[in-house]
């Protein structure tokens, strides 16, 4: 009887793998790439964003960002001059924007644009293992690596998109690209992890490129640079705090 039973089991292992079962769960890969995309410690980096247009009419912004964990963030806006000190606040799944000339911060959500393609969540939240559920889809082998396909759905309807599909490495966990979609279904943008480089003592992916799959020729970039991993003070993540921040 023991014999019969550990062949069953043996076959059973030999029939999972044989059709690309992974090791891992896929909470457990969606987490292992966000650790490539960005620390689990607190750090600050810096961010260019550029957003093209058909044509060739660009805009640029420039951000420091402060990170606590992965539900605390300050987006501090550098440049251009006339928006200087306008100042996101992310706690959790909520946020708040800090206008020089208005005297209480004004609730924004996560989903709202920042520059071009570029929504607030973009730029503000990493954390796609906290904010969405993830089915493996399949995997597939593009250029001669392969990857895992996953299928990300919002827990809240308060994160910055209802669904995505999202390739992440096999290998190494690297994202790769990813389609977010609204929660009505509606493809609204196409993301590419490119210029993988050390940052904050890692190697991540140093420019995000996003697109609009319906207007040809339009897209932006995020592109980060100067990553410190620091402590930062909790005080800093609060709204009363925001008018103090340094610039």
């Amino acid at each position: 009887m023991k014999n019969i039973l550990r062949t069953a089991l043996t076959v059973l292992f030999l029939s999972f793998a044989s059709v690309g079962y992974p090791a891992l769960s896929p909470e457990e890969i969606v987490s292992k790439a966000d650790e490539i995309r960005s620390p689990r410690i607190d750090y600050t980096v810096d961010a260019t964003v550029t957003s093209v247009k058909p044509g060739g009419e660009k805009r640029a912004a420039k951000y420091e960002i402060l990170v606590k964990g992965r539900d605390k963030t300050i987006v501090k806006t550098l440049y251009p001059d006339m928006d200087r000190g306008r100042t996101l606040l992310m706690l959790g799944r909520d946020m708040w924007v800090f206008l020089p000339d208005v005297s209480k911060p004004v609730r924004i959500s996560l989903q709202q644009r920042l520059l071009g393609e570029v929504a607030n969540g973009d730029i503000a939240r990493t954390n796609f293992s906290g904010d969405y559920d993830p089915k493996l889809l399949r995997t597939e082998t593009i250029g001669g690596k392969k990857y895992y396909v996953l299928e990300l759905t919002a827990k809240s309807e308060e994160v910055t998109y209802g669904k995505a599909v999202y390739w992440v490495g096999t290998e190494n966990f690297y994202p790769y690209k990813a389609e977010f979609y609204a929660l009505s279904g509606r493809l609204l943008k196409l993301c590419a992890y490119e210029d993988f480089r050390d940052l904050g003592g890692r190697r991540r992916p140093a420019r995000l490129v996003l697109t609009d799959p319906l207007v040809k020729g339009q897209l932006s970039t995020i592109e980060y640079s100067n990553m410190k991993t620091v402590e930062l003070p909790e005080k800093y993540f609060t709204k009363d705090y925001l008018k103090k921040l340094k610039y």
